[in-house]
């Protein structure tokens, strides 16, 4: 993965997992929309403004490579592949605390105006994104 811009600790809660006891595989891409919104948050951008609109997700893939379980404790890893026009491709990993990999993938989020309709990032925008 390429340079970490962000990083967010955390733990599986019950209500996260499903009847085989392991991680329901929709809790790890919010495990990663979180640390979106805390990267978001961090530098100064909004995730969501209803008079300016958002940040949604364009595309996800998403490899799972080992099972996260009931009070694991992880760390959602995030990096910035690219910053277009329009989008952000993110690259990310989710790591147990013992180092074992559980997830990895990647996502494009596409900046929205308050109707949906895709719209420029900012200069401003784009020097936050690549400064952190």
């Amino acid at each position: 993965m390429e340079k970490i811009r962000y990083r967010q600790l955390s733990e599986v809660a019950f209500s996260d997992t499903d009847a085989s006891g392991w991680t329901h595989f929709s809790k790890i891409l919010s495990y990663v929309e979180n640390a979106e919104h805390g990267f978001f948050s961090s530098i100064g951008i909004p995730v969501f403004d209803p008079a300016q609109g958002g940040w949604p997700r364009a595309h996800v893939r998403c490899d799972y490579r080992r099972p996260l379980r009931f009070q694991d404790t992880f760390e959602v890893r995030l990096s910035l592949s690219k910053v277009g026009t329009t989008s952000i491709h993110w690259q990310f990993e989710i790591v147990k605390s013992d180092t074992t990999l559980a997830a990895e993938g990647e996502m494009v989020s596409v900046k929205v105006d308050s109707t949906g309709t895709p719209s420029a990032i900012t200069e401003a925008e784009r020097t936050k994104l690549l400064s952190k």
